[in-house]
């Protein structure tokens, strides 16, 4: 059974039935199965297991196979062995007649020893019913689990036997046909210890085993299986992640230090329920991430479930992945899980993982992580006392204070010298074990000691953070322990140490960690994403002057390792800064706070803090805020002395006079819905209280909220829905609204207390109060997120209480959060395409578990055409495209509205029928050219003449904190004015004439003196750093392809960029040709040098912290009008660094002078189209220019993995230089060109689709 071509790969169980060998005409073998079927001679004179390069060819046969169609394993062994009903006597045999255990019946690993004909027999039966491999019969064949029936001593012989007799099946079988040759898989089994879970309920930090007892029963397994002819090795059925890492160790260890061909690996975990974790708690996620460092060839999933209730996990797997997968449910062939499995997925490399029951992805969307400090014995006095008395229980506390705290990660230090540390650290990780409010994070095990950090590692299922290896022992010490640690799968913290010593100055402390950097990569095979450095933060202002630059020292080698180590992270110890300042805790905290906000923005990841210990930047009072920006950068000598006195001497500021306003001697009702409608903060706060207060008229605090603050609300939600107020304005009303609400939430919590206490007083419910509860979310992959912020605030407006779940939300994360708050609707946002499908997957989630509740879909690349053709049928319950926040509320308050509701439903249902049928009726008169007669009548240049111009420089340029201020003059203000949906009517419409229209001009320009006085702000405190780069290289086009060189020579194609072609056909009349970005570079059959160019910018670092700031202030307002410049400032930046491109970097266009009109008018020569957008609508192509450029290391820009660019506010695109280049939409493709596409690009062709889907002339399913 072949797969569609368009899916992923996978292995299924349970083949159906297929052609067998009696077949009369056998295919042709591929050189894949030629080299599996016909071994080199010089093979036979190596033991079976120790045949070089075999797994080699093996694995290559796999994975050619599994790019063309499903593979099936066999089934049960278990089942079948039960129809032959064998007795006792029949499991013992004549060889074991006698043995002591008084039952061997039930040990079906010894069949294979007692009844050798039978087991081949049903390898055979799954060989000839189609199976492409055969699991041997070894799933209890360690010493453990033989150890129940006293047979520790045949262990060896019992795999060997067991390989050898799938062996000779599989041997039989590909004789029959060599076209499609048969493998062993090796059956490794989870025993029936658990190394995560203690198996008394008294003592949880007692295991019954031991890690380095079972990578011993592990190892002796693989001998046997592998001396037996294993082609494969299967680690399943696995309900614990410690027992898998310790049988992948024992793999490992086999292969590299026995002598043992490597072969591929596959790696099955099991689930107990629908939850979807593993017997020890770890989610889908979390177990791959602490399994992948064996590289595995698949990972899936076995028995717990049947097929329909593992698809959704088997998606997460595959989503989660970049290796094929594995699925075999406990009954029959999972047919539906052919259909929805995809591609490896390509995110990975920029992103580091680590994981304890759930995973943890470290990339840009996380600005820092609080890796927690307290249960350190030698940085923490309590948790030390704790640990020396024997009170392990009582030390729990602290880890679970530091994770409620905000700690992402757990530090745990065991270095006292009256501790045996590695008995401390594993008594102590087998504590945490058992809790999973705390094991739900990953740990770092952090020692001086390194057998102090593998008692550490042998305890920890998930992947965990090594802390710390260095160079201070010389490199084979470092490579040794550094092998130790991969084959453990954990990330590892690098010291800037070496064997001179602890680097001080930047230049030691880079050049020590680029030397580790390249070992640790080029050596012994780390990612880089999985190496973070500790270049030493150590104390300032000790009153020794050579003390005085170490911050600068940190935060400037922080800057060249994010430039020049590809996905490297930095961490550091930030409690060493103030060390010369213990006691003085308030100074601490301030002079922490500092340095973080500065090493941050250089590129620090991670920092080990003591996660509830932290001031707010803008907190901090600005006299201490100034001296301690000049300790961390070393502008005063004396900064030390002034430290110590401001400690000693600081007192409070004196107050201003507030003033009054004619309106503040109305009755505190009005005062109320002024401040409302007017925006106004300064006294909310004030006059909240006075309501509040005011028991006759508002007994409860509820009451101040549902009548003078809702009142006020309801006159802002008139104004709006009249048009009389604008969007603008309701975000300033939203922000007061918010201050007021927040004021009130202590007494109401106060108040639902005292009534709980009360016996007999029902808990009152908070959120009676609300027209409704809405979840909303930007969806998975996407970090867009202005629109749903809008959208938020006017729903917040009308009273309906909104739950923001952010950006990047998983499906899961949206459900359950609608689940939790019992929401009336679900709203989902995006800007990129891939959002589109994570749209549907949603859908067709909600659908599967069987939710009413209505989703609403908006986004910039969302329409109701998409919602109705591609949403609404996956899901019964309304599926609603809203257009912006002004149909919001109507949308919203209709579906609620019991009387109108049905209604409204059944008129939507109506209108995307008329919808879709339109769709499909277009898709059936719309006419395409074949791919052939488009090339055809493709744009033709004369090249003959043509000269390209070459840049002044070939390779990148970086620009790092370019002048904000000079992007200002070069903003494109519409969009900026569509944001917020302001639109001006002819004659007055666009910037700066909006301002003179009747309707919306006042507010317009109020909104832009708003406007301009952030970005004032923006550069006087320089909260947004603009980075961009730039590339050239020589390129000519192939096809509808263009080829990058390494070199001028042009003999080494570097980088391809794939192109798309027009197909739709064009009026009759017309002798448009049919574009593709490939048509505007000089064809390499021409023998012209040409060149193409690349850039990324961004002007987005700095806005998520910004934003926590105003959120800590409910200034929605703010957080709105700082997204939208950041988002003005970076297009500005990609219009003055192509302005530079034509001018002075690559000079096509030397004197070229154009207003910044005319710019934005694309008046210039060439031009700059992105990948994702109309001329190439293919996001994948920024893959190419990511690695191309090494953008993410070299800039900050990141991708995730839907492709969406990180910061939000980021712009990148291909420079064209041709004159006659110009702008252009592939639009709809036909299959024809989806299928030679997918072929150039090596991707399968349902990847394309997928990425494509918005562009494909046909249906796919």
């Amino acid at each position: 059974m072949a797969d569609h071509p368009s899916k992923k790969p996978r292995m299924t169980h349970e083949p159906a039935a297929t052609t067998t060998a009696a077949a009369a005409a056998l295919p042709v073998p591929t050189a894949a199965a030629i080299a599996v079927t016909n071994p080199p001679e010089s093979d036979k004179q190596f033991p079976v297991g120790k045949v070089p390069g075999k797994g080699k060819r093996v694995e290559a046969y796999l994975r050619e196979t599994l790019q063309r169609r499903i593979m099936f394993i066999d089934g049960a062994m278990g089942t079948m062995i039960q129809r032959y009903k064998f007795t006792e006597d029949d499991f013992r045999g004549e060889r074991f007649k006698t043995h002591p255990k008084d039952f061997l019946r039930g040990n079906n690993d010894l069949l294979s020893l007692t009844q050798p004909k039978a087991i081949f027999d049903i390898h055979c039966a799954y060989l000839d019913s189609g199976s492409d491999m055969i699991e041997t019969n070894t799933f209890s064949g360690t010493t453990i689990a033989q150890a129940d029936y006293l047979m520790e001593d045949i262990v060896y012989e019992l795999n060997k036997a067991s390989a050898e007799l799938a062996r000779s099946a599989c041997d039989k079988y590909t004789a029959m046909d060599p076209s499609r040759p048969r493998f062993v898989a090796g059956a490794i089994g989870p025993t029936n210890q658990t190394l995560s879970i203690s198996p008394s309920v008294e003592n949880p930090s007692y295991r019954a085993a031991t890690f380095d007892g079972l990578v011993k029963a592990y190892a002796e397994q693989v001998r046997g299986l592998l001396d037996g002819g294993a082609d494969i090795l299967l680690v399943e059925t696995i309900f614990d992640t410690l027992n898998a890492k310790a049988a992948l160790y024992a793999i490992d260890v086999v292969f590299d230090e026995e002598g043992y061909d490597k072969v591929p690996i596959i790696v099955s975990g099991t689930i107990v329920d629908q939850s979807g974790r593993t017997l020890s708690g770890q989610t889908g996620e979390a177990f791959i991430s602490s399994v992948s460092h064996s590289k595995p060839l698949a990972i899936g999933l076995n028995c717990a479930l049947g097929a329909d209730q593992m698809l959704p996990f088997m998606q997460n797997i595959s989503k989660s992945t970049d290796t094929f997968s594995i699925c075999y449910p406990n009954a029959g062939l999972p047919t539906r899980l052919a259909s929805t499995i995809s591609r490896p997925t390509t995110w990975r490399s920029s992103v580091t993982i680590v994981s304890g029951l759930e995973v943890l992805r470290i990339d840009k969307t996380i600005p820092f992580v609080n890796i927690g400090e307290r249960c350190n014995v030698s940085g923490s006095r309590v948790f030390a006392k704790k640990i020396l008395n024997g009170q392990y229980e009582d030390a729990l506390a602290i880890a679970r204070a530091q994770v409620e705290s905000g700690a992402q990660v757990v530090d745990v230090n065991m270095d006292e010298g009256l501790l045996d540390g590695k008995v401390a650290m594993a008594k102590f990780l087998n504590f945490i074990a058992s809790e999973p409010d705390i094991a739900r994070v990953p740990l770092m095990v952090d020692s001086s000691n390194f057998d102090v950090v593998l008692a550490g590692l042998k305890c920890a299922q998930g992947k965990c953070i090594v802390n710390s290896i260095s160079l201070k022992e010389g490199e084979e010490e470092f490579i040794k322990k550094a092998k130790i640690v991969r084959r453990f799968g954990a990330a590892v913290v690098v010291m800037a140490f070496d064997e001179v010593g602890q680097a001080v100055e930047t230049e030691r402390k880079f050049e020590i960690c680029e030397r580790s950097y390249r070992i640790l990569v080029d050596q012994v095979g780390f990612d880089g994403s999985d190496i973070i450095f500790d270049p030493n933060i150590l104390t300032i202002a000790t009153g020794m002057e050579e003390h005085n630059n170490y911050a600068v020292e940190f935060i400037n080698v922080c800057k060249e390792i994010k430039a020049k180590l590809p996905h490297a992270r930095i961490s550091g110890g930030v409690s060493n800064l103030s060390f010369s300042f213990r006691g003085k805790e308030a100074l601490r905290q301030a002079m922490h706070s500092v340095f973080l906000y500065h090493a941050i923005k250089a590129g620090m990841d991670m920092g080990i803090v003591n996660a509830g210990f932290l001031t707010i930047y803008d907190d901090i009072p600005k006299d201490l805020l100034a001296i301690c920006e000049d300790a961390i950068w070393n502008r005063d000598p004396d900064v030390t002395e002034k430290l110590l006195t401001y400690a000693a001497t600081h007192g409070p500021g004196a107050s201003k006079e507030e003033e009054t306003e004619a309106w503040r001697l109305e009755p505190v009702e009005k005062r109320l819905s002024y401040a409302l409608v007017k925006g106004i903060t300064k006294y909310i706060i004030a006059d909240t209280e006075e309501a509040r207060l005011d028991k006759v008229r508002y007994p409860r605090p509820l009451n101040v909220i549902e009548q003078p603050l809702m009142d006020g609300m309801k006159i802002v939600g008139e104004l709006f829905g009249s048009g009389k107020m604008f969007l603008p304005q309701v975000i300033k009303s939203a922000r007061v609204m918010k201050s007021a609400v927040a004021h009130l939430i202590p007494f109401m919590e106060e108040e639902r207390l005292a009534n709980l206490a009360a016996m007999g007083i029902e808990d009152d419910d908070a959120d009676s109060a609300y027209n409704g509860t809405v979840i909303m979310a930007t969806v998975k992959g996407d970090v867009h997120d202005i629109g749903k912020n809008i959208v938020g605030v006017v729903l917040g407006c009308n009273n309906y209480k909104v739950i923001d779940l952010g950006v990047m939300t998983p499906c899961e994360k949206i459900l359950e959060a609608a689940i939790q708050h019992k929401a009336d609707i679900i709203g989902l946002s995006g800007l990129i395409t891939p959002s589109l499908d994570e749209m549907v997957y949603v859908a067709k989630e909600m659908e599967r578990r069987g939710m009413k509740i209505p989703l609403l879909i908006g986004g910039a690349t969302t329409s109701k055409m998409h919602t109705a053709v591609k949403i609404a049928p996956r899901y019964q319950a309304p599926a609603i495209h809203v257009l912006d926040a002004s149909r919001s509320v109507v949308v919203v308050s209709t579906l609620l509205d019991n009387k109108a509701r049905d209604d409204y439903v059944d008129d939507i249902a109506d209108e995307y029928e008329d919808l879709r049928a339109e769709h499909y009726e277009g898709l059936k008169d719309r006419q395409y050219l074949t791919l052939e007669k488009a090339r055809e009548q493709g744009f033709k240049i004369d090249w003959s003449s043509f000269v390209a111009p070459k840049p002044t420089f070939l390779g990148t340029k970086v620009f790092d904190n370019y002048d904000v201020s000079s992007l200002i003059s070069h903003i494109d203000w519409n969009p900026f004015f569509q944001t917020w949906q302001l639109r001006g009517k002819y004659p007055n419409r666009g910037y700066p004439k909006i301002f003179n229209d009747e309707t919306v001009g006042v507010e317009a320009k109020k909104l832009f003196d708003d406007a301009q006085a952030m970005l004032q702000d923006i550069l006087k405190r320089k909260l947004l750093r603009a980075t961009g780069i730039i590339g050239f290289y020589p390129a000519n086009s192939v096809g509808d392809d263009i080829q990058l060189y390494a070199s001028e020579d042009r003999t080494e194609t570097t980088k391809t960029f794939y192109g798309l072609r027009q197909q739709a056909m064009k009026d009759s009349d017309s002798d448009e040709a049919y574009y593709c970005l490939s048509d505007f570079i000089a064809p390499k059959s021409t023998g012209h040098a040409d060149y193409i160019g690349a850039f990324a910018v961004s002007v987005g670092f700095g806005v998520d912290e910004a934003c926590v700031e105003y959120e800590r202030q409910h200034d929605d307002y703010s957080i709105i009008m700082l997204k939208a410049l950041a988002d003005r400032l970076t297009e500005a930046l990609a219009e003055v660094l192509h302005e530079r491109v034509r001018k002075e970097f690559w000079a096509y266009a030397p004197e070229e002078k154009l207003t910044t009109e005319e710019m934005l008018a694309v008046k210039y020569r060439g031009i700059r189209p992105a990948p994702g957008y109309p001329s190439q609508p293919d996001h994948t192509e920024k893959q190419t220019m990511w690695q191309m450029m090494d953008i993410d290391a070299l800039t900050g820009i990141g991708l995730t993995e839907s492709l969406a660019m990180t910061p939000a506010a980021s712009v990148s695109g291909i420079f064209f230089a041709h004159p006659e280049s110009t702008y252009f939409a592939v639009g709809k493709v036909a299959k024809d060109q989806i299928v030679d596409y997918a072929a150039r690009k090596n991707m399968p062709v349902g990847e394309v689709e997928k990425w494509l889907a918005q562009n494909l002339s046909y249906e796919t399913d």
